[in-house]
Parts: C-alpha cells; sequence; structure tokens
C-alpha cells in the first residue's frame, strides 16, 4: 500500500524518539540484575532499530511508531503481544492505539479485544491509513473497534493472524495462577497488594513510542495485554483516546497580551433605584434629560487593538504522550489529554505539565488517596514529546520504582533508564 503523509510544517526539525516498556513496582529487589540487563539490552536493540528507520529520507512518525512498538510486542520481556498478561479465565485479550499530531482525518484508533493479530499495533496503523481512502471496508468510519470483525479486517488485509496461544508465556501463566492464589487467600477480598506483590515485579505496563519526524509530525502507538487478571471485557485506557495517550498541534501567536479584566459594577438604571439611594441629580435626569446635562459623560471605550491579542507571527506547537501503569487511574483523570490540555491552555510547557501528572505527588498518585501505595491505584509514568517552532523536547516522568525506557538525544546519543540513576548498583 502506498503510504499517505502529510507533512505539518515545512520547518524541519531534529527527529526524536522516546519509547518505554512498563512502569510499577520495578525496583532492585523486584528484578533481578539480569532482568535489568535484559531490559536494557532490549531497549537499546528496538530504539537503535527505530533510529536507524528514522534517520531515512521520508521516514515517516507512523512508520517508525509503529515498527518500534511492533518490535516490543515481539519480545516476551513485555506486557504487549507475545508476553501478554492473562485475564482471570485464563486468556489473552489485547490492546493498542495510534494518534498522530496531523496529517490524517480521524488522528486518532483504539483496538480492543483483540486475540488473533500478532501485531496489534500494525492493524491500527492500517485502521488509520485505509480511513483516508474511499470505502476502507469501515475504516473511515470510526475511531475505536473491537473484536472479531475488526480481527477480520486484519486478515482481509494481509496481516498476520496466529492462534490465540501464540502469546502465551510461561512466566505470564505462572504469575497468572500466584495472583489468583493470592487473591484466593486474601481474608477479607480487598485490593490491597499481597507481601508477594510487593516483592515481585507484576507487570501494569504498556509498551509505547513517541516518535518526531524531521517535517514535525509527532506520533504516538501504544500496546499492550491490560492489568494481570483483569477481568474479561475490561477495557484500559490504552485504545481509549485521551486517556492512555494523545498527539495534537496548534499555532499559537509568538507574543501575546491578555485583555486587562476591569471590574464594573452594573449600573442603576430605573428612577425607583435612584430615588431608593437619595440621588434626586440621576432622578431628575431621568426625567428631564434633555435639560439637564451630565457633568462627567461615559468614557471613551478603549479601541480593540488595545485589548486584543497583539501577535507577531504565529508559532507551531506539537505534543505527544504515553502513558504506562494503573490503565484505570489514567481513565479517571484523562491522564494524556489533561497533560496536554496543561500545556496549551496554561501555556506552560510538557516539561511542567507531565510531571504534574506523573511525577512523584502528583494528580496521578494523588488521584489514588488513602489507597496509594496498599494498592496499584495511581501507579504510573508518562514519556512525550513537545516541538516549539523548531525546537523539541523529550520529557518523562513517572512516580513509583522504575519506568523502563529508551530515548534518543537531540545530538543524536542514544539513552536508556529503568530506575532513576544509570545503574543497578545505584541507589
Amino acid at each position: 500500500m502506498d503510504k499517505v503523509h502529510h507533512p505539518s510544517s515545512q520547518l524541519k526539525v531534529t527527529p526524536r524518539i522516546i519509547i518505554h516498556g512498563g512502569a510499577g513496582n520495578i525496583t532492585r529487589q523486584t528484578i533481578s540484575k539480569e532482568k535489568y540487563d535484559r531490559f536494557q539490552t532490549s531497549q537499546r536493540r528496538i530504539l537503535a532499530s527505530a533510529n536507524r528507520l528514522l534517520s531515512q529520507p521520508g521516514a515517516t512518525a507512523l512508520d517508525v511508531a509503529t515498527h518500534a512498538v511492533s518490535l516490543l510486542e515481539n519480545d516476551t520481556l513485555y506486557n504487549s503481544g507475545k508476553g501478554a498478561v492473562f485475564t482471570r479465565e485464563g486468556h489473552n485479550e489485547l490492546e493498542c492505539s495510534i494518534m498522530v499530531s496531523n496529517g490524517y482525518r480521524k488522528r486518532s484508533i483504539g483496538c480492543m479485544m483483540l486475540q488473533h493479530v500478532k501485531n496489534p499495533i500494525k492493524l491500527a496503523r492500517e485502521l488509520l491509513i485505509r480511513g483516508e481512502m474511499p470505502g476502507g471496508d469501515g475504516s473511515q468510519d470510526h475511531c475505536q473497534y473491537s473484536g472479531a470483525f475488526v480481527e477480520s479486517l486484519a486478515q482481509k488485509w494481509g496481516l498476520e493472524i496466529v492462534q490465540p496461544s501464540y502469546f502465551f508465556t510461561q512466566q505470564r501463566w505462572d504469575e497468572h495462577q500466584r495472583g489468583l492464589k493470592e487473591k484466593a487467600e486474601a481474608s477479607n477480598g480487598s485490593a490491597e497488594m499481597s507481601e508477594w506483590e510487593k516483592e515481585n515485579y507484576i507487570p501494569l505496563g504498556t509498551c509505547g513510542a513517541v516518535v518526531l519526524d524531521s517535517e514535525g509530525t509527532i506520533c504516538v502507538a501504544t500496546s499492550t495485554g491490560g492489568l494481570t487478571n483483569k477481568v474479561p471485557g475490561r477495557i484500559g485506557d490504552t485504545p481509549t483516546t485521551g486517556a492512555g495517550f494523545w498527539a495534537e498541534e496548534w499555532y499559537e501567536p509568538e507574543s501575546i497580551r491578555a485583555p486587562q479584566m476591569v471590574y464594573t459594577p452594573s449600573p442603576i438604571t430605573t428612577p425607583l433605584e435612584h430615588l431608593s439611594r437619595g440621588n434626586i441629580r440621576a432622578l431628575a435626569l431621568d426625567c428631564l434629560p434633555a435639560f439637564i446635562p451630565s457633568s462627567n459623560p461615559p468614557e471613551t471605550p478603549p479601541p480593540p487593538s488595545q485589548i486584543a491579542p497583539k501577535t507577531s507571527k504565529a508559532i507551531r506547537h506539537a505534543i505527544g504522550i504515553s502513558g504506562t501503569g494503573n490503565g484505570d487511574s489514567f481513565l479517571k483523570l484523562a491522564a494524556a489529554r489533561t497533560v496536554a490540555a496543561n500545556a496549551r491552555f496554561a501555556r506552560t510547557s510538557l516539561s511542567h505539565a507531565l510531571p504534574w501528572m506523573s511525577g512523584p505527588g502528583g494528580e496521578l498518585q494523588k488521584s489514588a488517596g488513602d489507597r496509594w501505595d496498599r494498592t496499584h491505584e495511581g501507579t504510573g509514568g508518562m514519556i512525550g514529546i513537545e516541538v516549539v517552532g523548531g525546537r523539541a523536547t523529550v520529557v518523562q516522568d513517572f512516580n513509583c520504582g522504575g519506568m523502563v525506557r529508551a530515548w534518543t538525544e537531540e545530538d543524536g546519543r542514544q539513552e536508556c533508564l529503568i530506575f532513576r540513576e544509570d545503574s543497578y548498583e545505584s541507589g
């Protein structure tokens, strides 16, 4: 299929990538040094592969983000694709999404309840692209799809279809079985974490990528198996636009002076109101306006140029955000869109808005209330890219033990972190 690409801006920018592979109680006590090294190796391999693709002429953020997430889906380390977690009934129900800052009519696609598509993220990409074409087998119609029908489209379009057994891994099955046992043994049926959960990293998180191409377009791609032992049919934040992911762009004047808000009391207009206040002169003015001149003529209102925003030129802004962690907490806050709205309408930076939501003590953590650190509620992290004019910034923060992530710096260096420090031994 021919690729459809719509450049967002004539101003070239330095392409950037950031990917993530989950967040939660990832600590030096809950994962081994061997698993830490595996995360590092995997993240660096996937980042390098995506970056090579992004460096090719004409590479698009959509294609590169899809490529990066498909590699995450193929790696059993992560809770997406092969290696996804199980529902309480022992099945895999996969979710994914894609969103672009500009260039496609719907901009956002979410898929859920998938059990046969080997790489769910490739299906989301097809739905976005085919939505621009005549017909499109229904891809023009909607932004969210689930279950058998959309999987039939995947098969019709030539995507790789597998049996549900493909997604099975022994580690996830063991976690599933242990989780069921822990829940059954809980005396009060509460959602509080058991000691075993506190001492072992149980995957909560979504895999994702945020990619900026040289044309200035940002694409966010996400994929997950959801929460370990979620109820069948549960839908999380990953396929829900604005909850676990968001991308948009807008133009803003280079300089804005907000209009001055001056309080003016409501005028007294009726004779009865004047009389009740003893204002005889005003009463006479009401009765004989032609004979008693006013000594206080109304002020001339300021010309519109004094209160309208002053602009010189428009600056393009673009944002892409992906979250990972306890999806129900992201859903309650519409977390990704809320971060973007904070940055856009409060005219702050993503470097401020993203930690405000997902950093230590942020809104995500606060949403758990007194359940924080006793349940999985509020746990998570976010990654993002912000573009202002021709300058891009990669942003990341989390409120839990760790977040598996890797990214490219402006000078081309490739970095990877799991904890806040750069080694397993630190801290």
